[in-house]
């Protein structure tokens, strides 16, 4: 979740949206506002053809990272993964940027990915979604990025360290925090288990096409280094967290498809709560960031409902810090 002053501006009169689509082909008045969390995103046609135009403030998202991101997806799909690539802009780039008062903005155009979103599927394909996963983690096991490289979870640590410093009265958050550095600074790394992961490798991140029993993936912006454990605890997140016998049977049904293309160990089965751990820590410091320097004299009507539901999801966040480790 980006910073919500920085939402407020760069959704303001759509003025970054338009002043970044007219670096690629469009059909004029089509550019409708899609979606803001950790990017902006817009939907826009082409030829009658759905796009999305996604783009960041450099402050949050430095142009590096988008292009380490892009390079992953087109290594991904040059290798036969099936996930939406970069659209280049009439003047070639993948990456074009326009600069207004408040700063510096880059974004880049990405087709419609084939099929419906996973959580519009009456019955999950689990063992399918298993098997995408574990596709995705065996090519990164061969990945050597030729540009700039992603962040690590020791990043998204220090990320979220610098954060709580901010707010000396969470303290449970800091001994969080520290559990959870201790645990990862202890564990066994290798090609097998630790790699380039998405991290949101959710419902709404995975397409499903019926007819052809395929799945596509979107979203790689949240990719980082971490154990590839930590990116099936990440997709698997509601089900660890219903503990229902349908969400057990979710869980095994998924495991069972990844472990169908590669090894999984079960000991890294039985940490999936503690990725969740890492993930829950890591959400609630960003959280507090887009919380931060949010009062504002003239907002829009959203934002109020906004910064109310962003509070009641740390507060939430706050009462698991304190469950056992």
């Amino acid at each position: 979740m980006m910073n919500l002053r920085n939402m407020v501006q760069g959704l303001k009169a759509d003025a970054v949206a338009l002043g970044l689509i007219a670096h690629w082909e469009h059909d004029q008045g089509t550019l409708q506002f899609w979606r803001a969390s950790s990017t902006f995103v817009y939907a826009f046609k082409r030829k009658r053809k759905t796009y999305f135009l996604r783009f960041a403030f450099e402050q949050e998202t430095p142009l590096g990272h988008i292009e380490a991101e892009l390079e992953f997806m087109q290594y991904l799909r040059q290798h036969g993964f099936p996930c939406v690539i970069p659209l280049p802009s009439v003047n070639g780039r993948l990456i074009e940027s326009v600069q207004l008062p408040q700063g510096r903005y880059h974004g880049a155009v990405f087709g419609k990915a084939d099929g419906v979103p996973l959580y519009e599927v009456d019955e999950l394909p689990c063992e399918a979604w298993g098997r995408s996963l574990a596709a995705l983690h065996a090519l990164s096991q061969t990945y050597e990025p030729a540009g700039g490289r992603r962040q690590s979870w020791r990043e998204a640590l220090l990320f979220a360290e610098s954060v709580l410093r901010r707010h000396p009265h969470e303290n449970e958050a800091m001994a969080e925090l520290a559990r959870v550095k201790a645990w990862l600074e202890a564990m066994p790394a290798s090609k097998e288990t630790y790699g380039l992961v998405h991290y949101d490798f959710q419902t709404d991140n995975v397409f499903w096409q019926e007819k052809t029993k395929q799945l596509s993936v979107i979203d790689f912006d949240d990719s980082m280094y971490h154990w590839f454990a930590m990116d099936i605890a990440a997709a698997l997140a509601d089900q660890l967290e219903d503990g229902s016998p349908e969400s057990e049977a979710e869980l095994q049904a998924f495991v069972r498809g990844y472990r169908s293309v590669r090894p999984l160990d079960e000991a890294m089965v039985k940490a999936f709560p503690r990725f969740r751990r890492f993930a829950e820590l890591y959400s609630f410091s960003r959280l507090l960031a887009s919380l931060e320097n949010s009062g504002l004299e003239e907002a829009p009507d959203w934002f109020d409902g906004l910064k109310t539901e962003l509070r009641q999801y740390c507060d939430e966040m706050r009462q698991g810090f304190a469950k056992p480790w």
